[in-house]
């Protein structure tokens, strides 16, 4: 090879370097870009942190049905009791079952399923964002009551706050969860579906 300012090979400017150390065609098809890449992996990033906060709204949950536990199983604790907190809806219940689902997309994400990653979608949009527009139907009316007369009368309270601004503010945040949940999820799925479309191809 000549240095800069040195004699070049005969039939050559130096300028046919494009060339070289460049990657055949069919490898580049074989394996996904860069960008690609760090997409999935920022994704499945992201859908990791919104599993965890769905974990954590599912650990409020359970404090917040510990009583309605207790009484089940008959066991009486004075303390627990004179919180009077109000007794737990079917749609709290089936909530709380569907964030037993947050598993099932941790083993997802780790082992890259795309059968998985559908279950998990799935019963994220029936047992957890279903519960939640139900609950946002059944507080609606005591909440804008709340929010729009000056002296609401026969709203259902708690410790002196509205039981219908306390739930609400529970399924604003889970709402939030929930459609992030259902969109990083959706983006794993196509780009999984994507990569074994591509190596059916080659």
């Amino acid at each position: 090879m000549a240095s800069r300012d040195g004699p070049m090979v005969a039939g050559t400017d130096g300028t046919d370097f494009v060339h070289r150390e460049t990657v055949a065609t069919h490898y580049q098809i074989s394996w996904p870009s860069k960008k690609k890449i760090s997409e999935v992996a920022l994704n499945k990033g992201r859908l990791r942190k919104c599993v965890f906060s769905h974990l954590l709204l599912a650990l409020l949950m359970v404090v917040k049905m510990v009583p309605d536990f207790l009484d089940r199983l008959d066991i009486f604790i004075l303390e627990i009791e004179e919180l009077e907190v109000p007794q737990p809806l079917k749609w709290e219940y089936i909530w709380l079952v569907g964030s037993l689902a947050s598993f099932l997309g941790l083993i997802a994400i780790r082992k890259n399923r795309v059968l998985l990653m559908q279950i998990y979608f799935g019963l994220i949009n029936l047992l957890s964002t279903v519960p939640i527009l139900l609950a946002a139907m059944i507080y609606f009316k005591e909440f804008l009551e709340y929010c729009t007369e000056d002296e609401p009368q026969g709203l259902q309270l708690w410790q002196g706050y509205p039981v219908s601004v306390l739930w609400y503010s529970f399924i604003l945040i889970a709402m939030q969860v929930h459609i992030f949940t259902l969109i990083f999820a959706w983006k794993l799925i196509l780009a999984w579906k994507n990569r074994g479309a591509t190596k059916k191809t080659q």
